[in-house]
């Protein structure tokens, strides 16, 4: 891996990281599904015009299509619709650490659903994590944090975790990487719209804050990140570029800290350096069971 790929990697994970932040200032003023359904019409739109710029075309696979619906519902509308509204209830900082976990939770219901091999290496990172995750929410429920915020968060993470291993392998086909990521945010966009339509009060004020919040959001995470995410793929490979999802629970707390001014403790740096230690070793071990 050389120091390019380093720096991408790092650029892509404190990104990416950011978003729990951005989110939290959003939906203290807005309510969270409308906001990240006019977020996902908004990178969508823009994803396809770019896609379309550069000669790609929303003639799909069959494989691409079914890919492209599953994780639009799963990720964009379940796993983040999940997200933005816990936290309106629970801190940045939480819904980092459990979002972090699914590359966790992608590898132990493979190794139990699919019979996965997974090296004794692996093994270990994925009972270091969950132990990591643990300890941090041990303590963060002796300290009152909202259950049904936590669960939200959960829920979202088994969302992708199950969706990611619904649609692994599915490839080939016409199309283009930027294609697929619009389309799969318009997907979200609609899903989320009428579901607010019918479950949220639409009324917003809007403040210099929480403008800046959302573009940054429509823009870093939603665009920036993502393009950098897929030109690191292309240049290192999916498995390796994985590796940098063990800096999420990192970047995301210390993030949530610096601008939200979210207490961590001693149980947090703990639980965030075992769990970021654990999706390192998943990682690495799939890399070695690969060669």
């Amino acid at each position: 891996m050389d120091l390019r790929a380093i720096g991408m990697g790092l650029a892509f994970a404190l990104m990416w990281s950011s978003a729990f932040t951005s989110t939290h200032i959003i939906v203290a003023d807005a309510p969270p599904l409308a906001a990240l359904a006019l977020r996902f019409a908004l990178s969508g739109g823009i994803g396809i015009v770019l896609a379309l710029a550069f000669g790609q075309s929303w003639r799909l696979s069959r494989a691409q299509w079914r890919a492209t619906i599953i994780f639009g519902i799963c990720q964009n509308a379940l796993y983040l619709g999940f997200n933005w509204v816990a936290m309106t209830t629970v801190e940045a900082s939480v819904a980092a650490i459990i979002a972090s976990t699914m590359p966790l939770i992608v590898g132990a219901l493979g190794w139990i659903v699919f019979r996965d091999r997974i090296p004794p290496l692996g093994i270990a990172g994925l009972v270091a994590g969950f132990a990591g995750v643990g300890i941090i929410m041990g303590a963060r429920l002796q300290g009152g944090i909202d259950p049904f915020g936590l669960g939200l968060c959960v829920a979202g993470a088994l969302a992708l975790a199950v969706a990611t291993l619904t649609v692994r392998g599915a490839s080939g086909g016409g199309g283009g990487v930027l294609m697929i990521v619009g389309l799969q945010m318009l997907v979200g966009s609609v899903s989320l719209a009428v579901v607010s339509a019918f479950t949220e009060h639409l009324s917003v004020e809007v403040t210099p804050t929480l403008a800046f919040a959302f573009t940054y959001t429509v823009i870093v995470p939603g665009l920036m990140a993502t393009w950098v995410w897929f030109r690191l793929v292309g240049r290192i490979g999916a498995v390796r570029a994985a590796t940098f999802h063990f800096l999420t629970p990192v970047f995301g707390v210390a993030i949530a800290w610096a601008v939200l001014g979210e207490h961590v403790d001693w149980h947090d740096a703990l639980g965030v350096l075992v769990i970021a230690g654990g999706i390192l070793a998943v990682q690495i071990s799939k890399q070695e069971a690969r060669r």
